[in-house]
This record gives C-alpha cells, sequence and structure tokens, in this order.
C-alpha cells in the first residue's frame, strides 16, 4: 500500500529500486561518534541508507552495530555528530510513523493473542496496514488466536516481524530477523522481504548470517570497533578483500602457512587445511616448494564469510 509520503519522497509504487544507487537519501549518519562513560561505541562514524535498498550492517559482537540502530531509532543521542531520517530528527513523530522495527526484545506480553499484539501495535501508525495483509506477510496464518507465550521460538520471531510492518513503513529496521527459523522459513522470509523492496521500502538489516547479507543485500556496511572498516555490494567487497580460497591436505603447520605471502587466514577442515588469500598464485608456489608431498588441492573463489573474517581480523 502506497502512501503519499512515499511518492513525496521519491519512492515511486510499483517499481523495484534494488541496487539503485541513486535512491533518495532517507537516513544519514554524519560524522556520528557515541560515548558511554568511558567506553567510545562509536568513532566519527559517516553513513547513509537511500530509498529502495537492503543495507546489511555487518560485525563481530560489540562492534557497535546495535548503538547504530539505535541512534537511527532515536533510542539514543550522539555525543557528537548528527543523525537524520526522512530528514528531520529521529525522535520526531513525522519520521517515527514511517519506520519500523524489529529487535531483539523480552518482555512482549505472553498473555496476549497474535492479534490483540498486531491490533494493538496498528494503533500506533496513522495509516496501518490491514491485519489480513500483516498476518500474511507474517506468515502467521492459522495462529492469529493464540498466546504468544505458547508459540515456538520461530513463530514468535514471526510476531516480531509482524509488527514492524502493521505501520507499513517506509523504512525497516530488521535485527537478527531469522533466528529461530528453519531454512525453509528463513528462505520465505527472504521472499518477503524481496517484495517488500520491490514495492518501494528500505531495509537495514543486521544478521549473524552471513549468506543472508549475501542473499539480501544491495549494499553491505561492515563496522568494527566503533568504526566502519567497509562498503559496497557484496560482490565487490568478495572480489577486493576475500581473494581466494585454497583447500589441501598438508603436513605444514598453520603458523608456518600463515606466513606465506598473500595468507589472510588458515584453519583445518577435518583432515584438510583451509587458507585464505589475496594472493593465490603467490601463496601456490610456496605451499607446492614447502611440501611436495601436498595432495586433495582444490582452488575456488572466497566467500562472504572470508570477507567478513578479513576485514574485521
Amino acid at each position: 500500500m502506497a502512501t503519499a509520503e512515499m511518492v513525496a519522497g521519491g519512492i515511486v509504487p510499483g517499481i523495484s529500486y534494488r541496487g539503485l544507487a541513486g535512491g533518495a537519501a532517507i537516513a544519514r549518519v554524519a560524522q556520528v561518534s557515541k560515548n558511554y562513560g568511558p567506553t567510545q561505541a562509536l568513532r566519527e562514524v559517516d553513513f547513509t541508507i537511500h530509498a529502495g535498498e537492503v543495507v546489511a550492517l555487518l560485525g563481530p559482537n560489540g562492534a557497535g552495530k546495535s548503538t547504530l540502530v539505535r541512534l537511527l531509532l532515536g533510542l539514543a543521542t550522539p555525543t557528537s555528530g548528527r543523525v537524520t531520517v526522512f530528514g528531520g530528527d529521529p525522535k520526531d513523530p513525522g519520521s517515527r510513523e514511517r519506520v519500523g522495527a524489529m529487535l531483539q526484545v523480552g518482555g512482549v506480553p505472553a498473555t496476549m493473542r497474535v492479534r490483540e499484539h498486531i491490533d494493538l501495535f496498528s494503533s500506533y501508525y496513522p495509516r496501518p496496514l490491514p491485519m489480513a495483509d500483516v498476518v500474511e506477510m507474517a506468515g502467521l496464518q492459522g495462529i492469529e488466536k493464540r498466546q504468544f507465550g505458547e508459540l515456538s521460538g520461530g513463530q514468535k520471531q514471526r510476531v516480531l516481524f509482524a509488527l514492524a510492518l502493521c505501520g507499513d513503513p517506509d523504512l525497516l529496521f530488521l535485527d537478527e530477523p531469522t533466528v529461530g527459523l528453519d531454512v525453509e522459513a528463513r528462505r520465505g522470509f527472504w521472499d518477503q522481504i524481496r517484495k517488500l523492496v520491490a514495492r518501494g521500502k528500505t531495509v537495514l538489516l543486521t544478521t549473524h548470517y552471513l549468506e543472508e547479507a549475501d542473499a539480501l543485500a544491495d549494499r553491505v556496511v561492515v563496522i568494527n570497533k566503533g568504526s566502519i572498516v567497509a562498503e559496497g555490494t557484496p560482490e565487490s567487497l568478495k572480489a577486493s578483500t576475500a581473494g581466494k580460497k585454497i583447500r589441501c591436505v598438508t603436513q605444514l603447520p598453520l603458523g608456518s602457512i600463515e606466513r606465506m605471502a598473500g595468507v589472510v587466514s588458515t584453519r583445518y577442515d577435518r583432515e584438510a587445511v583451509e587458507i585464505q588469500t589475496a594472493s593465490a598464485e603467490s601463496t601456490l608456489r610456496e605451499l607446492l616448494a614447502a611440501d611436495r608431498e601436498l595432495f586433495g588441492l582444490e582452488v575456488s573463489n572466497a566467500g562472504i564469510e572470508e570477507t567478513f573474517l578479513a576485514l574485521t581480523k
């Protein structure tokens, strides 16, 4: 359901903006730092979200992801710098009406029924989606009358997703949305995200499932120790950072391999060694020269997991 605000913001209903780098900037973080007492959670972060894109925000635990999301939601105030959403303060009611959030939170009333939760959250918005649409989009058919406390972990995740959708938001924050979902349910969730983007919605996704970011994101932003260390499409980050992955069976110790040209990381995988390298040819020459008994050699493109490890090492 398109709203007048969507059109005014430059989002045309019915057109997919996936991958459109020139989409209007709808959220900005400009030179933002955030301190909690002596701890600096964010350091002069610059970050922009464009209309109609899926942005995956990745980082190890404690990197600053949650702090950045809280600032964008208006749940925290920066120590320095400026945060804007739809051109205004994230705390403004006009901005909040256009935002939905699925966060890892506790305290959801266990005795309220699924339908009651959706009714309550829908009442917070001026133009909420119809109940039937929310139930269908979140995959809650058949459990609308069940109490929240009776649901499985995956069903509870879908209820939280439904609550984030109630207001038909233009900007949707999803924090670890597929935790507790099985493979089939996770893929179904991905399909719903793609449908939302096809309607001109914008999504900021934080996830520890790196394949999820690879499958969904137009742009990946990697944050580590409070600073953004890399940003780009999944393909460009993998090509520029991760290089190649070598798998072989060798008697060489990991310490010796890690000192070879181009090697980024090593690990044992059953009887073999997996090597991530930025320079496959150089690494292979040294490997073969150092161990003439080496066998089971495989070389492949490194994936998003190797990219993440290289960027946050």
